[in-house]
């Protein structure tokens, strides 16, 4: 059963939050989720490490539960009891080693449904600190060219000990804004971009004060230029998988719509996951959206115990 964390006894949410997400889903379900504690995952990196040699070595002392939608992926949980049950994953000899990668089940996505090919290159446009980047890698098999991205330097650094940590050695890293690439063409781009993190509260109590009304229109400014730049750079053919970790209308079906209005050649591909999924949302607060958006993936921290998330998948034409 799910632990709620004792640091959100007398934390509230604002009323214009609640009034604009009660339209949307459950509200009570999901502030009770929101007010768990986030169940630890861990994904095999095969880079480095085979599943069953990995599984193998650390289930005498930690117990694993697949996660459905990610063959490498596993909740991750010590076995022992009390004072010696240990929560620190991040200190396994296998995350230092490079065997695991401590990532939320749901931020496992959006390279599962880029599916990026050995050979291949691969835009990763805002990539620091690396959880998806070495995801993307270890499903390229170190094959082909893949640009890790990211605005700021600090993260950057992360995003670099976290490549050479697992193993990977066919990054290109950049520092740039990311509407800014142009001159290249890339067989897949992933855009798993900046937002109001509405999904991430069980990790992050502070979003519950840092949201406000505003916030959702700013960011989608941004996220509208990053995904514009994005589909010009792909190849035809190519995919770009749209991801983001906030459950805004405005960040996510209304920015696949904009790609819809704004790319003729632009289509929405279904997403087949064994992962239980919301209905996405086709109109809110006088704006409607493109039926197409029906096809995405929007999740709730209530639907499947893990951080909330939206993904798109669209596909430029031949």
């Amino acid at each position: 059963m799910p632990i709620t964390n004792p640091k959100t006894e007398g934390l509230e949410f604002k009323p214009k939050f609640v009034k604009r997400y009660s339209v949307l889903t459950d509200i009570d379900k999901f502030k009770e989720y929101s007010f768990y504690y986030l169940r630890k995952s861990i994904r095999v990196n095969t880079l480095k490490i085979d599943i069953d040699a990995l599984v193998e070595r650390v289930s005498k002392e930690w117990k694993l539960v697949p996660v459905p939608w990610c063959k490498e992926g596993f909740w991750i949980e010590h076995r022992g009891i009390g004072e010696a049950k240990r929560r620190d994953v991040g200190n396994m000899i296998e995350h230092v080693l490079g065997y695991v990668y401590v990532q939320e089940a749901a931020s496992m996505i959006p390279p599962l449904v880029l599916d990026p090919q050995p050979g291949e290159r691969v835009l990763d446009m805002c990539a620091a600190p690396g959880s998806k980047t070495t995801q993307i890698a270890q499903y390229m098999e170190n094959k082909g060219v893949l640009v890790g991205n990211d605005v700021m330097g600090v993260r950057l650094a992360a995003l670099g000990v976290n490549l050479q940590r697992c193993g990977v050695s066919n990054v290109i890293m950049t520092r740039m804004q990311g509407h800014r690439f142009k001159g290249i063409e890339f067989d897949r781009v992933l855009v798993d971009a900046p937002c109001s993190g509405t999904g991430t509260i069980r990790k992050s109590l502070k979003t519950i004060d840092m949201w406000n009304p505003g916030l959702a229109s700013h960011l989608a400014k941004t996220q509208r230029g990053l995904v514009r730049t994005a589909f010009s750079l792909l190849k035809k053919g190519g995919t770009m998988v749209y991801s983001t970790c906030t459950l805004e209308p405005e960040e996510d079906e209304g920015i696949v719509d904009y790609i819809l209005r704004e790319f003729p050649d632009a289509s929405v591909e279904e997403i087949e996951l064994d992962i239980e999924r919301s209905e996405c949302v086709t109109s809110f607060e006088g704006k409607t959206y493109s039926d197409e958006v029906k096809k995405c993936l929007r999740i709730w921290p209530q639907d499947n115990d893990t951080e909330g998330f939206f993904v798109a998948k669209i596909k430029k034409a031949e």
